[in-house]
């Protein structure tokens, strides 16, 4: 398993999906931002089970660092992640985000 800094980033920043964009459970988000300049972003994100709407203006790449999550394009083609497993989502990708078991993973983000 991989070491990265979390607990001396401190508590990370927590959130909720917008209310408009739940579908099921209460999933809440806790982000490490590692990285903010430029357009870029980099961290760790760790979200409880739920399922929500999601919308992509930018280019994302992460790896599950432990969890399942099933991510599902528009079309209704789903890709299960989990530990190890990394992903490329692209501007314009839409679908939903559904976290099985709690999940973490470090990612960038280049707008």
């Amino acid at each position: 398993m991989l070491n990265f800094p979390v607990t001396a980033e401190g508590p990370g920043e927590t959130e909720r999906p917008d209310a408009g964009k739940l579908i099921s459970g209460d999933p809440e988000f806790t982000t490490w931002n590692l990285e903010d300049r430029d357009g870029l972003y980099c961290g760790i994100w760790k979200s409880t089970p739920g399922k929500w709407r999601i919308s992509y203006d930018e280019w994302e790449y992460f790896r599950i660092l432990g969890g399942v999550s099933v991510l599902t394009n528009a079309e209704g083609q789903e890709t299960r992640l989990q530990a190890g497993d990394a992903h490329v989502i692209r501007p314009g990708f839409s679908g939903t985000w559904e976290v099985i078991e709690t999940t973490t993973k470090d990612y960038v983000i280049r707008l």
